[in-house]
C-alpha cells in the first residue's frame, strides 16, 4: 500500500477524477494559496483545510491507500475536488515529517479502520494486514473487471475496423477512460484517452492506431497473467496499468550525474504537464529520467539547467526498464571538461531493443550518439555515422521544432555527439557537443 512517504504523481492523482469538470477544478486547487494546516502521517493519511466561499474552510482528509475521501463539502462527487486538491499539492509537495493528525481526520480514519477490519480488530495487529491484503484484491478484482471491458472494446473497434474512428469522435474512448478509473487504472485510463486522440493527429493515423491498439492489448494481456511473468516485468507491468510503486524497493545509485536534457510535454486534455530530465551518472555510465508534474497554470517544480552536474543519491524505481528515478538531496559539482563518450548508431538500436525486452511499452531509450553528422534527405533528416556505415532517422523529420538546424548550424557538416530518445520512429536529438567544447547546447 502507498505511505505518505511514496507519492503519487499528478497524472495518477487526476486519473481518479470522476469526470472532467472535477479534474479541471481539482487541478486549480493544486496550490497552497487555498490551503492551510495541511499534513500527512506515516500511515498514509494526509489533510487539509480549503478555504471555499463560506467562512468555514472545508475539511478535507484522504487515505491513499484506500483511497478513500472525506471532505465537509457539500459535494457528492468522489473523490470531490477539494480531495483531488489536496493530492494535488501533496504529490508536488509533500507535507514534511510525518506528524499526528487533527482530531476530526484522526476521527474519520480510525473510524473507517474500524468498519474495514470488523469490530475484533486490534490496531497494529494481524488483521491490519489481512485488512490491507483484501483491499490489494478488492482492487486487483477491480482492475480485472476493467481489463476485461477494455478488451472488448478493443475487439469491438477491430470487427467494426478503422476506417469509422473519425466519425465516431473522441467521446467513446472518454467514456472508456472513465471505466478505467472507476476500475483505479489510472494508467490504462491515460493510454486509453491518448488512443482516442489518434484519428485525428493527421495522416497515417490508422497505422499508428493499430500499433498503440496492440501495445494496450499486450498491457491488458500482461496485467491478466501477471502471476506468470518474471518480477521485473510483472512490475513494470502494474507500474504501468497504474499501480503506485513505491520507490523504496529500488536500487540506490550515488554519482554526480549530468543533466542532458530537460523538456516539458502536455496531456492529450491540456490539463497536465510533464517535465522529463535526463540524466547520466558520470561514474556508472547509467541513465535516469526524472519526471515532475505540474497542473494547468502551475509549471513543475524541478528545474534543472542542461549541463549541470549534481552530486546526489539517485533511487531507481522498480520496472520501466531501470530508468525511472527519484532524485535525492543534492548539491553541485564540477562539470565535466569534455562530452561524455558516444556511440555507433548500431549500438544505439541494439541498446533500445534490449530494454524493449524489460519494458515493450517504452516509447524511448536515451542514447549519447557520436560522433555522428546531420544530413538532410528527401525523406527528413537523418544523423549517419562520421566514420561509415548505417545511419537513424530523425522522428518527425526535423521540423521547426526539433531542433535539427540548431544540430546542422552547431555541426557546419562536422561531426558532432549528441544526445536524445532513440526509439521506434527515429531518433529525437535533445542536446549536442561541439568538438572540443564541454558544454552541451539544448536543441528544440
Amino acid at each position: 500500500m502507498t505511505e505518505q512517504g511514496v507519492r503519487w504523481t499528478a497524472e495518477q492523482v487526476l486519473a481518479l477524477a470522476p469526470d472532467g469538470a472535477s479534474r479541471t477544478s481539482g487541478a486549480r486547487l493544486g496550490r497552497a494559496g487555498p490551503w492551510s494546516q495541511t499534513g500527512g502521517s506515516a500511515s498514509g493519511l494526509v489533510w487539509g483545510l480549503c478555504k471555499g466561499s463560506g467562512s468555514t474552510p472545508y475539511r478535507t482528509a484522504v487515505d491513499v491507500g484506500g483511497p478513500a475521501y472525506m471532505c465537509s463539502c457539500p459535494s457528492r462527487k468522489f473523490p470531490c475536488k477539494h480531495a483531488l486538491g489536496l493530492l494535488l499539492l501533496w504529490s508536488a509537495e509533500g507535507f514534511g515529517e510525518p506528524a499526528g493528525a487533527p482530531d476530526w481526520a484522526a476521527q474519520w480514519s480510525a473510524g473507517r479502520a474500524a468498519r474495514t477490519a470488523g469490530p475484533a480488530a486490534a490496531p497494529g495487529g494481524p488483521a491490519d494486514g489481512e485488512a490491507a491484503k483484501r483491499r490489494a484484491e478488492r482492487r486487483a478484482a477491480r482492475i480485472g473487471a476493467g481489463v476485461g471491458e477494455l478488451e472488448q472494446r478493443l475487439e469491438d473497434v477491430m470487427r467494426g475496423g478503422l476506417a469509422g474512428q473519425q466519425q465516431a469522435g473522441y467521446a467513446p474512448w472518454e467514456e472508456t477512460a472513465a471505466r478505467m478509473v472507476d476500475a483505479q487504472a489510472p494508467g490504462l485510463a491515460a493510454r486509453v484517452r491518448e488512443l482516442g486522440t489518434i484519428p485525428g493527429c493527421g495522416p497515417g493515423w490508422p497505422a499508428r492506431m493499430l500499433e498503440e491498439g496492440a501495445l494496450l492489448h499486450l498491457l491488458n494481456r500482461g496485467w491478466l497473467g501477471l502471476a506468470g511473468l518474471p518480477e521485473p516485468l510483472a512490475a513494470t507491468v502494474r507500474s504501468r496499468v497504474g499501480l503506485p510503486v513505491s520507490a523504496a524497493e529500488g536500487e540506490v545509485v550515488r554519482d554526480r550525474w549530468l543533466v542532458l536534457a530537460q523538456y516539458d510535454s502536455v496531456s492529450p486534455d491540456g490539463r497536465l504537464t510533464t517535465r522529463r530530465t535526463w540524466m547520466q551518472g558520470l561514474g556508472s555510465g547509467r541513465p535516469a529520467l526524472v519526471l515532475d508534474f505540474g497542473p494547468p497554470g502551475r509549471p513543475p517544480a524541478l528545474a534543472l539547467p542542461v549541463g549541470l552536474v549534481v552530486e546526489a543519491e539517485v533511487r531507481f524505481r522498480p520496472g520501466t526498464a531501470g530508468l525511472r528515478a527519484d532524485l535525492g538531496e543534492r548539491s553541485a559539482a564540477a562539470a565535466p571538461t569534455r562530452a561524455p563518450a558516444g556511440v555507433g548508431t548500431d549500438a544505439a538500436l541494439e541498446a533500445y531493443g534490449a530494454a524493449l525486452r524489460e519494458d515493450p511499452w517504452l516509447d524511448a531509450w536515451p542514447v549519447v550518439l557520436g560522433p555522428v553528422i546531420p544530413i538532410p534527405g528527401e525523406t527528413g533528416w537523418q544523423l549517419a555515422d562520421a566514420e561509415g556505415g548505417s545511419a537513424l532517422p530523425v522522428a518527425g523529420g526535423g521540423g521547426p521544432r526539433s531542433g535539427l538546424w540548431q544540430l546542422a548550424a552547431l555541426s557546419g557538416g562536422g561531426p558532432v555527439t549528441v544526445f536524445g530518445e532513440c526509439g521506434h520512429r527515429g531518433f529525437t536529438p535533445l542536446a549536442a557537443w561541439h568538438p572540443g567544447c564541454p558544454e552541451p547546447v539544448a536543441l528544440g
